[in-house]
């Protein structure tokens, strides 16, 4: 089965249309076959190059575990964008050193910073097929929780031999809802430093009133440093450890760039859903999509009013309140997008002529048709405990997630490392030290428990029917009780625990499991109380997810031999593994808001949006040094005669999504023009609908990058680095 979907895939996508040969986040295996609208795009190098994980540029490429970045000097400097070095930016800021405000430059090595507890730079070596090892005849013939079961036990046993090359990180990814997987190698540097940030007035400029809208004038980037041990290997932070030599990194750009020119962009975007079934699409958008936002935005009101004038309290909750302003308008953008289109009707004309096909030949009516019928009345079920436990997901204090989380590592502890749940073996305990000792710095208390009260009772309001009984039993609530009393019994909670403190969390990490159950800490004995019923929901996830993962690959590949006896291309769906997209430097006409959007916007639009520190939130806030800069028209050689200006970001009709954040945008010979950083609002609807008129990404011009290090900021040790005179 497995070398048949890849044939099938292979042969789909040589029949790539060029109408629309900007859609599609291809495998780089893949390039080569879709070699001949790349060549007409503009690309210069070979796309046989491309599919090389270990040569250039590929091997330019690292992931930083939901973001992307790229070497950029021989030293290994690392470029990503600002918001994605954010966390780094926020642990390091205190009220006295506030590097969110005032960005940071290190004038030297000595001067860099250790990022922020966890951080990581991975550089992609190999990628493996493994689909004939996961799916083997024995756990092909599997179902419910054992063929879960067998395929973690398979993916654990590829991991573990993988990573017995020390200093690598590897895991097995699905492909098409589990039809295929593969096994990725990573080199994982563990010693990761923050080099240089802009100060928000340019790395945020404009915020959240900006995000996701076009024109922008948005400095998205900073800089990280890779550290290993002396011998050259991954090691942890140490004074004795010396920059990174990588195999290769990105040139800046030698020539201009112009409206109309190739442009790739090579990432790890996390997840698009566009080959889901018609019943996904309107559980999302009818009711799972609407909830979560409602939910996100509760949470955005919640924790602006309860760090207002606590400047320490908006640094600890920096990061967070930027993941959920993100989320949140990202949402409400699909959700605007989605409501009134014809998408679900389109989506459920698609299905319906991919039954039609397979019910049309007897072969292929057997082949397919029990798990056509299968994966609609599973997914209703998954769907109707998503209804009953989303909230769920905003109800617990952060330190009852960090009592669960040590409590777990403690049960796991005891097991064979081959038997423990996958995120508590061996090679997580990094990671699990990582999310302790960070919370310190993430945690404001006052703010946790206004969030806590507020979703604990709007849990309480639903049907009295459909609520855990376990929790309730373990907070003492009741269905019904409203916000003031869920408030006074959690105060109780955080009273009686001393999870708060850094030290005593971290200690908790080396006790046994006897030590959690004879704890009279609140949250470590919640923690207890909880655990036998979060594993029956798990197993109860495991069951259904092991049905569901053989009707829905079995539908996946219905899918791709559907479109292939078409002669159309298929992609897989992004999964945070390495894509190339490729498009063109453009425009819009017309633009959302009916205007014509052009393809660059210039240091005029940061002057005309300028509005201080104490009007619209303060998003509009330019450092005075860079307004004098462009007072005084101090453009150097990144002044563009077409544009009277210097160019700050562009359009490109570039495929992206997610997890591309910090993407390098390449010209044609494969240097450095931009960084990825967004979308537009009216577009972020692709990841479920791809719409080539519309989809826009928007990227950070390197231009600007360079100007603003070169004129304002003053980063001269860098720019020589990276050799820019």
């Amino acid at each position: 089965m497995n070398r048949q979907s890849l044939t099938l895939l292979a042969a789909a996508a040589l029949a790539i249309t060029s109408a629309h040969a900007n859609e599609g986040m291809w495998m780089p295996k893949q390039l080569p076959q879709i070699a001949k609208p790349l060549k007409a795009g503009g690309l210069a190098l070979d796309p046989a190059k491309l599919r090389e994980l270990t040569d250039f540029p590929m091997g330019a490429v690292v992931s930083l575990g939901g973001c992307t970045a790229s070497f950029v000097s021989p030293q290994g400097l690392v470029v990503t964008n600002h918001h994605c070095a954010y966390g780094s930016i926020q642990y390091n800021s205190r009220p006295d050193r506030d590097l969110l405000k005032n960005g940071f430059y290190a004038a030297t090595l000595a001067d860099e910073l250790p990022a922020a507890p966890g951080s990581r730079i991975y550089v992609t070596v190999d990628m493996k097929d493994v689909s004939a090892d996961v799916l083997n005849d024995k756990t092909r013939a599997l179902v419910g929780k054992a063929r879960t079961d067998a395929i973690e036990a398979t993916e654990k046993q590829l991991v573990a031999a993988c990573e017995a090359d020390k200093g690598h990180r590897c895991n097995v990814y699905p492909f098409f809802g589990g039809l295929q997987y593969q096994l990725i190698k990573q080199l994982e540097i563990r010693d990761v430093r923050l080099v240089h940030a802009p100060a928000t007035g340019v790395g945020l400029f404009g915020g959240d009133a900006d995000n996701w809208i076009w024109p922008r004038h948005t400095g998205d980037y900073s800089f990280y440093r890779a550290y290993v041990g002396p011998d050259g290997k991954p090691a942890d932070f140490s004074k004795d450890n010396k920059p990174y030599t990588p195999k290769h990194h990105l040139k800046m750009a030698s020539s201009p760039l112009n409206e109309g020119d190739f442009v790739m962009v090579t990432g790890y975007p996390g997840r698009t859903n566009r080959h889901r079934l018609p019943t996904e699409v309107d559980f999302a958008f009818g009711w799972q999509q609407p909830t979560q936002i409602k939910a996100l935005g509760e949470a955005i009101d919640i924790i602006k009013a309860e760090t207002a004038g606590r400047r320490e309290a908006e640094i600890k909750m920096a990061s967070r309140m930027q993941g959920l302003q993100n989320g949140f308008k990202n949402l409400g953008g699909q959700q605007q997008s989605y409501d009134g289109s014809d998408i679900l009707a389109r989506k459920q004309a698609g299905f319906d002529q991919l039954k039609t096909w397979v019910n049309a030949d007897a072969k292929r009516r057997e082949r397919y048709g029990a798990d056509l019928g299968a994966t609609e009345s599973l997914i209703a079920e998954r769907q109707a405990i998503q209804r009953a436990e989303m909230l769920m997901g905003f109800t617990s204090p952060s330190l009852l997630t960090s009592a669960r989380q040590l409590y777990e590592a403690a049960l796991q502890r005891a097991k064979p490392d081959a038997d423990r749940k996958p995120g508590y073996q061996e090679r997580d305990v990094p990671r699990l030290r990582a999310a302790q000792q960070s919370l310190d710095r993430r945690y404001d208390e006052p703010t946790d428990k206004r969030l806590v009260a507020h979703f604990l009772a709007a849990y309480l309001a639903q049907p009295a029917g459909t609520l855990n009984a376990s929790v309730l039993n373990a907070y003492g609530l009741k269905a019904g009780q409203d916000e003031a009393t869920v408030r006074a019994q959690i105060d109780k909670l955080y009273a009686a625990s001393k999870l708060a403190d850094t030290a005593t969390r971290m200690e908790w990490l080396t006790k046994d499991a006897a030590a959690f159950q004879a704890s009279d800490d609140a949250f470590i004995k919640l923690a207890v109380a909880l655990h036998d019923d979060e594993e029956k929901r798990e197993n109860r996830d495991k069951e259904l997810a092991g049905k569901l993962q053989k009707a829905y690959a079995g539908v996946q590949q219905a899918m791709i031999d559907y479109h292939a006896s078409r002669g159309e291309a298929v992609y897989p769906d992004a999964n945070g593994t390495l894509r190339i997209s490729f498009g063109k430097v453009q425009g819009r006409n017309p633009g959302s808001d009916g205007t014509t959007w052009t393809a660059f916007s210039t240091l005029r639009g940061i002057v005309a949006k300028h509005r201080g520190p104490d009007e619209a939130g303060g998003e509009f806030n330019a450092p005075a040094e860079q307004l004098a800069a462009i007072k005084a028209r101090n453009f150097g050689k990144y002044y563009v005669k077409g544009l009277d200006s210097v160019p700050v970001n562009f359009l490109a009709t570039l495929d992206t999504t997610g997890g591309n954040s910090g993407s390098p945008v390449l010209n044609s010979k494969a240097e450095l023009v931009g960084l990825l950083f967004d979308g537009t609002l009216d577009a972020v609807i692709s990841d479920w609908d791809f719409n080539p008129k519309m989809v826009r990404s928007i990227c950070l011009d390197a231009r600007y990058m360079l100007w603003q290090m070169s004129t304002v900021d003053k980063t001269t040790r860098l720019l020589e680095e990276m050799q820019v005179k």
